[in-house]
């Protein structure tokens, strides 16, 4: 059996906005990796994920697949037809977008991607970046959902006071809260990042929807997670994009989880590429793993489950934007 999940409209439910500015070679290579340090950038050069990704980027823009050429060919094309064209092969009907990274005087805001690249978007406030008051009013101001980077700056062992605060303000009309865990940012302590350490927010916040977002290496906890709590759905951003064999990284979700429990997202930010990879690679797995665990009759239900319904159900959003 071969699945054709190329027609299934996504509803990527966790993205950023790109940077304006074209990047020089070697921060290209960064911007594949989370390392902020320059002198790391020319090993990402070497990596699988990278090597796989030129040659995939080679072939849609029909040039050699060396880095060289597909950099120049970025840097000969307009930034936002270059974008418009990289979303445009994803078959991406909705974005929702963090509103708080990058920032918007190196980068586009959510409504400004969302005219680049032609495609309906709603905001994500960053629980980080806006005060309490923003939180209690956030459905009414127009966001989707909340997002707390809390296992990044301290750790989902010890979230912040202003993180708990900011559930409690969120608790009468509850919007879904994103959570990073697992793999991100290089500041973090990786331990520390491990979901299962929300065991305590998730039991206290009933009627909260938690949204664990990339969860590399954690992929197991996270589907644990999402097994036993109602309230607990997960995503394979950033890990899918990222790891060598995503397929893998798939199979380890759905050993517990739900199908309804697991959500598309590409966490793509800075640089379009990443919306375009993601899409690519999440496809190309389901295509290899869903078959693998379902009959026939049931794997593209499930992969249009993952691909859109979910998040569709999950944020409370209409069936067309």
């Amino acid at each position: 059996m071969t699945l054709d999940l190329d027609g299934i409209a996504l509803v990527d439910h966790h993205a950023h906005g790109i940077l304006r500015a074209p990047p020089t070679l070697d921060e290209f290579r960064g911007l594949f990796s989370e390392s902020t340090d320059p002198r790391q950038w020319p090993h990402i050069a070497t990596g699988i994920t990278y090597r796989r990704a030129i040659r995939e980027l080679a072939e849609l823009f029909g040039v050699e697949p060396a880095e060289e050429a597909v950099h120049a060919y970025r840097l000969a094309t307009e930034p936002r037809e270059y974008a418009r064209r990289l979303l445009a092969e994803t078959n991406t009907e909705l974005l929702l977008l963090d509103d708080g990274f990058p920032p918007t005087d190196v980068g586009t805001s959510w409504d400004e991607l969302s005219e680049w690249v032609g495609i309906s978007a709603h905001p994500v406030l960053r629980i980080e970046s806006h005060p309490l008051e923003d939180v209690a009013d956030a459905r009414e101001r127009g966001y989707v959902a909340l997002k707390t980077i809390a296992a990044y700056r301290g750790g989902l062992d010890r979230p912040a006071a202003h993180v708990v605060a900011a559930l409690e303000a969120n608790e009468a009309h509850p919007l879904p809260v994103q959570v990073h865990c697992g793999f991100g940012d290089a500041d973090l302590h990786l331990w520390r990042s491990d979901p299962s350490y929300l065991k305590p927010l998730v039991e206290r916040f009933r009627e909260t929807p938690f949204v664990l977002l990339h969860c590399y290496p954690y992929v197991r906890e996270a589907g644990w997670l999402a097994h036993v709590y109602p309230n607990v759905w997960f995503d394979l951003s950033l890990t899918i994009p990222h790891v060598s064999q995503p397929a893998q990284a798939l199979r380890e979700a759905l050993e517990l989880a739900p199908v309804s429990k697991l959500l598309y997202a590409s966490d793509a930010a800075r640089t379009p590429e990443l919306y375009y990879l993601a899409a690519r690679w999440w496809r190309r797995a389901l295509v290899e793993v869903l078959p693998e665990l379902l009959p026939e009759e049931d794997a593209e239900e499930a992969a249009r489950s993952i691909l859109r319904e979910n998040a569709l159900a999950l944020y409370r959003l209409p069936d067309r934007p």
